[in-house]
């Protein structure tokens, strides 16, 4: 299953899918579009010289998170109270869905009150490479409401000149607002958008509006205004049909898009200004615009909010049809019969990737998924092995066949460190607690009488708190006595001595986690304030009969409560046998779909509900309708469910992209509820699903890291010509040094293959470039002019 996926779907089953899975047909490969995937591997560090948060609320703990745009894909654990936290968090997902860049937000964590922004990080994706696998320091900005667009807006304006009713001559200004893709949410909510129009200089502000359109964040304005362009003084000099240059040259027009409020100020969502002066050589222009943030957003002193560290990899890989890559993956999957195996094609890879962390990531992977893997490594490792002349040595190098079952290991082994490490963890963790609780029959009489006369006084002095009856014990059962014997064993002669720093960590934070729980005994906070998610599961001998992780909200088409769409909050599982849905993790089903006969998973219109990032899952008796928390958690699901269900005997060739409602299909008006889909179903990749492996992805990156290396590719081959042409004694030379090569012909060979097939590929790739999206185009928007 996706890596990524537990991040951001808590509740998810990662079961060992083991369905067997036709290959695609070579003509399905064939008519497969090209993929643009794009992925982003990261880690939040930590942050420095934290400056204070509003409301002078400077000691509370903070977290981060990832926005992609303005849409939370990502969060952090909260972390203890500092200036200069150290997060250490890895995040890692695939972007399914166009972008203008990232955000990482710093927040305050605040109990009794929203959490309070502490400042942000905001990075184009055009900037993305600049900092690819090595970490930086950024400054964090102020978070600024003005500053918190993104979408797109389709603008058509022309200038005209005309003859007015005394003679004179002037020019016409048509400006179209036509529609606009992908404004934000608003405090969680799809908005209610509307625009102003204005023609602004230097002595005027002419202003228009449109109607406010309704629950969309695709708006379809389709709205025209007019603006009279005044003459300047000098006009009597110049020929009655030239454009006034001097008046042009001042004027811009200005596109702001808004949130409409019916009791409330209405909500900036962005901005784009066009100069007039470009309309000269266009008869008509007509392009889409990014929008931008009000004035470029807030100029504030970023060395007043500190700064945080990341370390950033993006990458976007032109994935092309299998066909294309078959030469490719069949000299890699060569490569265990080579002999020696240096001079294979994966070897040679590893060689020239040393210095990168991920050079032989995506060959592993492609090895792995073919059962190529073991034969591969064994022949590396026994090379090493040969080269290796003290036994206390072995394998403690950075060498090739360390690195490749590194990665190995992190691919096949979390299932294996869960059920191995887990239950151990845990148990650790709830003997200590349980231990505690249970202990009421070895607790002195003597404390029993002093912790029963508390309760009495401290019931009969608050009546109307049924909770104050175990507050008052708590406080000095678990704050008093335990927390402070845990934190200082030696103190209360349960141990001889000081613990050292190691073992003393962990029983600090034991020592918190009881702390903690011992001031909550009105279990009337909320989970949200916990510092650490370790103590999460502790809270839940607290509280069972309450909803701790809530996962996804669902839908069963047709059922209504109270004239409202019946929406509610579930806990989502799937194996490769089922899916299902639960009102909380470890409860019993609420439903459960045979994977069998699920006829198609497909994305939703947003119109369809007005809300985002929604998704159906067709089978036989029902739609079921789902939304995910964001795109990203949409996306996997989307990938996993139609991996699942992809042989399935029953599969639709079209779907529905809307609902049945009002006596039709709201997408083609189809009156009949069993008409057939009238967009055809999307055509799932085959893929591993047990080990997350796109081969064609994986192929793709290899290229890409050959590519990337040529100069190296280029100096072995010189090695190898060099070496086999040489008849005196060997010289090692500097450049050479660094490549294994024990037969020279053999890997020149290999190289001179690697080589051809780069050609080729090259050549394929700059045959689909020709389709580059036109700039003004939706899929490449002009970045507008910002004040």
């Amino acid at each position: 299953l996706p890596l990524c996926l537990p991040a951001f779907i808590n509740g998810y089953d990662k079961a060992v899918l083991n369905t067997q899975r036709s290959a695609l047909t070579m003509a399905e490969e064939d008519d497969a579009r090209i993929r643009i995937l794009q992925s982003l591997r990261g880690k939040i560090c930590a942050a420095k010289n934290l400056g204070p948060v509003p409301n002078r609320q400077r000691d509370l703990c903070t977290f981060c998170t990832v926005s992609l745009d303005q849409e939370e894909v990502f969060r952090t654990k909260v972390f203890d109270k500092s200036g200069s936290p150290f997060y250490g968090e890895d995040f890692y997902f695939e972007i399914p869905r166009p972008f203008q860049g990232l955000s990482f937000y710093v927040y305050a964590k605040s109990v009794f009150q929203r959490d309070l922004p502490v400042g942000k990080v905001s990075i184009r994706k055009d900037d993305l490479c600049k900092y690819k696998g090595k970490e930086h320091w950024f400054s964090l900005q102020p978070v600024d409401p003005n500053s918190e667009v993104q979408g797109k807006v389709h603008l058509e304006m022309r200038l005209n000149e005309v003859i007015t009713d005394n003679g004179s001559v002037g020019q016409h200004l048509l400006v179209q607002i036509i529609e606009c893709q992908g404004l934000p949410l608003i405090s969680g909510q799809i908005c209610d958008p509307y625009a102003t129009v204005s023609l602004v200089g230097p002595a005027r502000s002419d202003q228009k509006k449109t109607k406010v359109k309704k629950k969309t964040s695709n708006p379809l304005f389709e709205e025209t205004f007019f603006f009279e362009v005044t003459r300047s003084s000098s006009y009597s000099k110049k020929s009655h049909f030239q454009v006034e240059e001097e008046d042009i040259e001042k004027l811009e027009i200005k596109v702001d898009l808004w949130n409409s409020e019916n009791l409330a100020q209405d909500v900036f969502l962005g901005e784009t200004r066009v100069p007039v002066k470009i309309l000269r050589n266009d008869h008509i222009h007509k392009a889409w615009y990014l929008l931008q943030p009000k004035g470029n957003g807030s100029k504030s002193k970023s060395d007043d909010l500190g700064s945080l560290l990341l370390k950033l990899a993006y990458v976007e890989d032109t994935v092309l049809p299998s066909a294309c890559y078959i030469q490719l993956c069949n000299l890699l999957l060569k490569s265990p019969d080579v002999k020696p195996i240096s001079a294979s094609s994966a070897h040679i890879l590893g060689d020239i990737c040393r210095e990168r962390y991920e050079g032989v990531l995506p060959m592993v992977r492609l090895l792995l998924h073919h059962n190529r893997f073991v034969p591969f490594v064994s022949a590396v490792a026994a090379l090493e092995l040969d080269n290796t002349q003290e036994a206390n040595t072995i394998f403690r190098g950075n060498s090739l066949a360390t690195r490749c079952i590194d990665d190995m290991m992190k691919i096949v082994g979390k299932n294996y460190l869960a059920v191995t490490l887990k239950p151990v963890i845990d148990e650790l963790s709830q003997s200590l607690f349980s231990s505690i609780t249970q202990s009421n029959a070895n607790c002195p009489p003597s404390m029993c009488a002093v912790f029963r006369s508390l309760r009495h006084l401290a019931c009969k002095r608050f009546p109307a708190d049924p909770h104050v009856q175990y507050s008052a014990v708590s406080s000095f059962v678990f704050l008093r006595f335990f927390a402070v014997a845990v934190l200082s064993p030696h103190s209360y002669q349960l141990r001889s001595h000081h613990p050292d720093p190691d073992i003393s960590r962990t029983l600090t934070l034991i020592s918190k986690t009881i702390q903690t729980l011992g001031s909550w005994g009105s279990l009337s906070k909320k989970l949200s304030s916990f510092k650490e998610s370790y103590m999460y599961d502790f809270f839940k001998s607290f509280q069972e009969d309450k909803c701790i992780e809530k996962v996804k909200k669902k839908r069963a088409q047709g059922r209504k409560r109270l004239g409202k769409k019946n929406f509610k909050k579930r806990w989502l599982r799937v194996t490769n046998r089922e899916l299902s849905y639960h009102k909380h993790k470890g409860k019993e089903a609420v439903c459960i779909i045979n994977v069998k006969n699920i006829q198609a998973v497909e994305k939703l219109d947003e119109s369809a509900f007005n809300r985002k990032n929604m998704f159906q899952v067709v089978h036989a008796e029902k739609q079921l309708y789902v939304q995910a928390r964001n795109c990203v958690e949409a996306c996997e699901w989307l990938d996993v469910l139609g991996q699942v269900s992809r042989c399935n005997e029953g599969r639709l060739a079209n779907f529905h992209p809307s609902t049945y409602s009002g006596g039709s299909w709201q997408c083609c008006k189809s009156q009949s509820s069993s008409s057939p889909g009238c967009k055809p179903c999307t055509i799932t990749m085959q893929a591993n699903l047990q080990l997350d492996i796109d081969c064609d992805r994986e192929t793709e990156r290899i290229f890409s890291l050959l590519s990337a290396n040529d100069t190296n590719l280029q100096n072995m081959e010189d090695a190898c010509a060099s070496l086999a042409v040489y008849q005196g004694p060997q010289r090692e030379q500097e450049e050479y040094s660094k490549f294994t090569i024990q037969e020279p012909k053999e890997t020149f060979q290999t190289l001179k293959q690697l080589r051809n097939i780069m050609v080729e590929l090259q050549r394929q790739h700059e045959m689909r470039n020709d389709t580059t999206a036109q700039y003004g185009s939706l899929d490449n928007p002009i970045v507008g002019k910002t004040s």
